[in-house]
């Protein structure tokens, strides 16, 4: 009597494995998908949530990113004033001019003279006439000097204020930029409110889905019983919950990617009105593309967060009686 061979379980080959991973992860990804709108209202309302809660840090982000552009234009146009010693001839300041052009730190220079001083005070004063009994010009010539980019900085506009007021010609200098220093120390308070508030939407996002992944558990309390006594191991009970914090993030990201657009279409628009009336122009700058994916990664990681907390807290304590 011939003995029967033993039959064995054949094994898949590493690529095989390899696929069956991603395939299963993608059917519990896409199940995860439909067990959110078998309760769409509640879905809705806790992805809504998180829209709202994402929206906040990333519009005061679109808010100091908008500050620093405008402040940049103004960093750009800060001037130094010099003004010439008035015992200096003509040729000496322009001697003056074509040192000055010659620094590296200097983008344009512009000159005034003493008469030119004096009649543009003239017609701005209203003392024309009593000025024109005066004796001799008491204005001093002034030459403007505009730095370049990597100098108009408080800091390294004050650096070029020092180097040209050891320039003989010149007597002393100005440089009206403590509004400029007083500016940019409200955007750094303005940055650090931002990281503030960040962390603490952050914080009560990964709360509000550890807490619904919570409820998600107990409502599944049975389900998850049998599929223990059958055998099915953590990761397998757990990952639709993972995959469920995740799509609570992504649409969550993309809600709050939306609110923003809407928002900045809403104030682009009384803000070109208000700044029309000055002569000026100026269009808000929302989030860009490449924003938008960080939005979203941080959203979609957020809500793993959230459900991987919630599940390894929770899935222990529930066994098969």
């Amino acid at each position: 009597m011939s003995k029967k061979p033993n039959i064995t379980q054949s094994k898949l080959p590493l690529s095989g494995r390899i696929v069956m991973f991603f395939i299963r992860h993608v059917q519990q990804g896409m199940s995860s998908m439909g067990e959110l709108w078998r309760s769409p209202v509640s879905s809705i309302m806790t992805m809504a949530v998180l829209g709202v809660s994402l929206s906040l840090p990333a519009a005061l982000q679109v808010l100091v990113k908008n500050a620093e552009n405008i402040t940049q234009s103004w960093n750009n146009a800060a001037e130094i004033s010099l003004f010439i010693n008035t015992g200096r001839s003509e040729q000496s300041i322009q001697s003056l001019l074509s040192r000055v052009k010659a620094f590296r730190e200097v983008e344009t220079v512009s000159y005034i003279s003493r008469d030119q001083a004096l009649e543009e005070f003239q017609r701005l004063s209203g003392f024309g006439e009593a000025l024109s009994y005066l004796d001799d010009n008491p204005l001093p010539a002034v030459v403007t000097v505009t730095p370049s980019v990597k100098y108009s900085s408080p800091t390294g506009a004050r650096e070029l204020l020092v180097k040209l007021e050891r320039e003989p010609e010149v007597n002393f200098g100005r440089l009206d930029i403590e509004w400029l220093e007083r500016l940019q120390a409200l955007l750094k308070l303005l940055e650090k409110t931002v990281l503030a508030i960040a962390a603490l939407l952050v914080l009560a996002v990964v709360l509000v889905i550890g807490n619904t992944i919570r409820l998600a558990i107990m409502n599944r309390r049975t389900e998850i019983e049998v599929m223990k006594l059958v055998g099915a191991t953590e990761a397998f009970i757990q990952r639709p919950f993972l995959y469920t914090g995740i799509w609570y993030g992504v649409i969550g990201g993309v809600l709050a990617w939306l609110i923003i657009n809407i928002l900045v279409w809403y104030l682009d628009g009384a803000l070109a009105e208000l700044l029309g009336l000055y002569g000026s122009q100026l269009t808000i700058q929302s989030l860009t593309f490449a924003e938008l994916i960080k939005l979203v990664l941080l959203a979609s990681f957020l809500g793993w967060l959230g459900s991987y907390l919630s599940v390894r807290q929770h899935l222990r304590n529930i066994e098969p009686s």
